[in-house]
């Protein structure tokens, strides 16, 4: 009996001990997660982020010691997260955006926890979160959701992509009014990459604007419009997030948790969607008779949203790769008077693809691309860019040579060479010709006179007051301000006189 006894103890003893390491795995988990938050936390200023970065190592401090007081408990594994974490820190504080090409992805699959390197705007805990898993779970994966998927991996793989990058950058503006209000950040991204790939400046031709596309009245409810110096508040990512985020808690309070029919009140009207949920007492969207009553473009919306959502969370098991950008955030100050134009032309590529034109109009989507923005004036910008700037933009070649180019006046490059006659050909027509080598007049040679900076410009057909401002130097807003002209369209008509006010020239 003793011989008996003695394996089953054993047994249980490795149980227990096995039992305790697998506690101290996860503890350590745990702690890497809360880590790398607070590492996004430092990146964005937030003074808590250093205070529960300690923390967190402390704790990682203390399983590496009771781990090593626990026989067959290997350290190694728990080490080399640690140092892991320790490289990241280094990394965040000397600028450096981490490569690894084992793993290029942002967000994990869902079902382990990250263990590679990814940069600090990447919030891969944050993705992770109970929201999101309650997402998962609250969502159907029909065979509709799988043909959104099939479609976003197929035709629209570029789309989506872009859509990712876009995101990155506006992170910081738009995810916390998810999360203040419980919402799942994917929902947002894949209303935000199906309604406009990320795009601020979006609108369509029934007159929604921004980058989640609020109508006029419904923006208005939710304080977006018009701010009284010229700009909509549609258009700005981290107001129109907390619109979204509000417009729908509100859905959530009329429908339930039934996401879909959130989904469908956001493209179609929620007083459709109320009406349906109401008469049906309720039931899912996809029963045949909730599902009859929406268009099409509802149908197709709904599951393109949560087939854009499920690949923001699950991108590994669908072979997707989404490129890392550093997407840390910065701001500059103009040393002189520049145009989104300029800054995109003299910054360059600095390692992407793309340039920062994108970038740049999504994080300061109050200035149009071609207006004067005066110096002194604040723009958002990342770290990165932040430091291509007082590299390329502020003096030197480049940043003069970006300015010619935005300056430059097509109408200036036609040019006539001699007198101009006119000459009566053999069929009694008469054309202008001009006399090469003939004798100009003698006021033909005086040099012209040097002209006098303009005070007035009369509109020619075709031209925009943005390229007007553009060939004055004026400040866009300035110029239209002092003519009466209307934001956000800027509207001028053929022979219209405009008064250069606010122009450098």
């Amino acid at each position: 009996m003793l011989l008996a006894t003695l394996p089953a103890t054993a047994q249980a003893q490795s149980r227990r001990t096995q039992a305790a390491i697998d506690a101290l795995n996860q503890r350590m988990a745990a702690a890497e997660t809360r880590y790398r938050e607070a590492l996004v936390k430092i990146g964005n200023s937030d003074p808590s982020g250093v205070e529960e970065s300690n923390a967190a190592l402390e704790d990682m401090e203390d399983v590496i010691v009771e781990c090593g007081r626990i026989k067959g408990c290997g350290t190694g594994n728990l080490l080399a997260g640690y140092k892991r974490l320790l490289k990241a820190q280094a990394d965040a504080a000397a600028g450096v955006l981490v490569d690894d090409e084992s793993d290029t992805t942002l967000v994990d699959d869902g079902v382990d926890l990250p263990t590679g390197e990814v940069p600090q705007s990447a919030s891969a805990a944050a993705l992770l979160a109970a929201e999101d898993q309650r997402f998962l779970k609250a969502v159907q994966m029909n065979p509709a959701v799988q043909a959104g998927i099939r479609r976003w991996l197929t035709d629209m793989r570029v789309s989506l992509i872009t859509s990712h990058e876009n995101y990155q950058y506006m992170q910081h503006m738009m995810s916390p009014a998810f999360k203040r209000r419980g919402l799942p950040e994917a929902l947002l991204f894949g209303i935000l990459a199906k309604e406009s790939n990320g795009r601020v400046h979006a609108r369509s031709r029934a007159g929604a604007a921004g980058p989640l596309q609020f109508m006029p009245a419904t923006g208005h409810r939710f304080g977006l419009g018009p701010d009284g110096r010229g700009f909509d508040t549609r258009y700005d990512p981290r107001a129109s997030a907390d619109a979204a985020a509000s417009y729908l808690s509100e859905r959530y309070a009329e429908l339930g948790n039934n996401i879909e029919l959130w989904l469908a009140a956001y493209n179609g009207g929620e007083g459709r969607a109320r009406r349906v949920y109401n008469q049906t007492g309720g039931r899912s969207f996809w029963d045949a008779d909730v599902y009859g009553q929406f268009p099409p473009e509802t149908k197709d919306y709904v599951p393109m949203v949560i087939a854009a959502a499920w690949l923001y969370l699950h991108p590994k098991e669908y072979g997707l790769t989404f490129p890392k950008v550093d997407a840390r955030p910065a701001t500059i100050q103009l040393q002189r008077p520049a145009s989104i134009y300029e800054l995109t032309i003299c910054l360059g590529n600095g390692g992407t693809r793309d340039g920062y034109m994108r970038v740049l109009r999504n994080l300061n989507p109050q200035y149009e691309a071609e207006a004067w923005i005066p110096a002194g004036t604040r723009l958002n910008t990342t770290v990165r860019m932040a430091s291509l700037y007082e590299r390329w933009c502020t003096r030197g070649a480049r940043a003069d040579l970006a300015k010619q180019l935005v300056n430059s006046d097509p109408a200036t490059a036609i040019v006539r060479v001699g007198d101009v006659e006119n000459v009566t050909l053999p069929d009694g027509s008469v054309v202008q010709q001009v006399v090469v080598g003939a004798p100009s007049s003698p006021a033909a040679r005086a040099p012209a006179p040097k002209p006098a900076a303009a005070r007035s410009h009369r509109v020619a057909r075709g031209e925009t007051l943005v390229e007007i401002a553009r060939r004055y130097q004026c400040d866009t807003k300035v110029l239209a301000s002092a003519n009466g002209i209307k934001a956000p369209r800027y509207m001028v008509r053929q022979g219209q006189q405009l008064k250069l006010q606010g122009c450098g020239r």
